[in-house]
């Protein structure tokens, strides 16, 4: 398996700790900068309103297989949760496209720290990528025990 590169993330996070919990929380703007030979899969679009942006976390730990989320003092493993460390750290983030400048998005809502490693780029579609009713088990227990 061999993945490569096809940009880097600019934003205003340059530390793990800075970084929003999910990009979702955040109304930070942020630049994807596409590297020239892969401009062309950039055609259209513009006309995507959100963003699936996969990333390499190049500052985590790849050895962590448990870890406490900010949750609860359980551990949990990483599988089960969305600890940025992990053993291939990708991660995972629907922002919103603000603008597109030649070969740079701008985007809001994006969690990455800046420098990241762009790895892949999809148009978000409520239709296909939301799936009601969804749940993470031990998430919605702890938002239950928090009320």
């Amino acid at each position: 398996m061999e993945l490569m590169p096809i940009g880097k993330i600019h934003s205003p996070y340059r530390t793990v700790k800075e970084a929003p919990r999910q990009g979702r929380l955040s109304d930070d703007i942020s630049e994807i900068e596409i590297y020239p030979k892969f401009c062309g899969g950039l055609e259209g679009i513009e006309s995507a309103s959100h963003l699936i942006v996969l990333y390499w976390c190049h500052l985590a730990s790849r050895d962590t297989l448990q870890t406490r989320t900010p949750f609860g003092p359980e551990i949990r493993g990483v599988f089960a949760c969305r600890s940025p460390s992990r053993p291939n750290p990708i991660a995972f983030c629907v922002a919103e496209l603000l603008e597109v400048r030649e070969n740079r998005l701008v985007v809001k809502g994006l969690d990455a720290v800046d420098g990241s490693p762009l790895i892949d780029i999809k148009p978000y579609s409520s239709d296909l990528d939301s799936i009601s009713g969804a749940c993470i088990g031990w998430f919605e227990k702890s938002k239950k025990e928090e009320k």
